[in-house]
């Protein structure tokens, strides 16, 4: 059985646990000790050495990054539309993991590690992170119902949790029509898990 390796409260693990949920595949959560570092353990720095979540183990395979457990599960697990072998839809798909690991990551994320967690930040550069990044993704969603095709792809996934919990960042989606409906397809979805801080949207 496949072991994924975690925080409770962490939205990359989230995204992990809600592909995993979607795909159907059984699997077993390994919730590490955040308080007692555990992630910065040998253990865990032989699967990951830069000690960050989540890991997924599968057999004698062991993989790091949320956006690269992705792909894997993605390619090994689900059907063609997660991250199908066209090389173009492949690249499309691939650009927003990039904008989950840059934008979203230094924008909301960065929000709420400080706001939830105390973590210290450039406050006045991750506003203004957040406000392109929304202004982007409500004018991208106004004429698609997902971010990379026609159909929901690991680029959603990618991307959805820390706007999700954007509240936590005191980030307020009211205006973004568009990302709030997606935000609600997503959650209306067969096989659809939430996670602490997500205040469910409505279409």
């Amino acid at each position: 059985m496949l072991e994924l390796f975690e925080f409770g409260l962490s939205g990359n693990c989230h995204k992990v646990r809600m592909l995993l949920s979607l795909l159907g595949v059984d699997y077993k959560s390994q919730l590490l000790n955040g308080a007692e570092r555990e992630q910065k353990s040998a253990a865990y720095l032989a699967m990951n050495p830069f000690g960050l979540v989540p890991v997924l183990k599968d057999g004698d395979k062991i993989i790091r990054d949320s956006q690269a457990i992705l792909v894997y599960l993605a390619r090994t697990y689900g059907a063609k539309h997660w991250f199908p072998n066209d090389a173009l839809k492949a690249a499309e798909i691939t650009a927003w993991l990039s904008t989950a690991a840059n934008e979203v990551a230094r924008g909301p994320n960065a929000l709420r590690l400080h706001y939830k967690f105390g973590r210290a930040i450039n406050i006045e550069e991750a506003v203004i992170i957040t406000e392109n990044l929304l202004s982007v993704l409500n004018t991208h969603l106004a004429q698609r119902e997902w971010l990379a095709m026609d159909a929901m792809t690991i680029a959603d996934i990618a991307v959805y949790p820390y706007i999700a919990l954007a509240n936590e960042g005191k980030v307020d989606l009211t205006p973004y029509t568009h990302i709030k409906n997606w935000l609600a397809r997503i959650e209306a979805l067969s096989g659809f898990v939430s996670m602490p801080g997500i205040q469910l949207s409505k279409s």
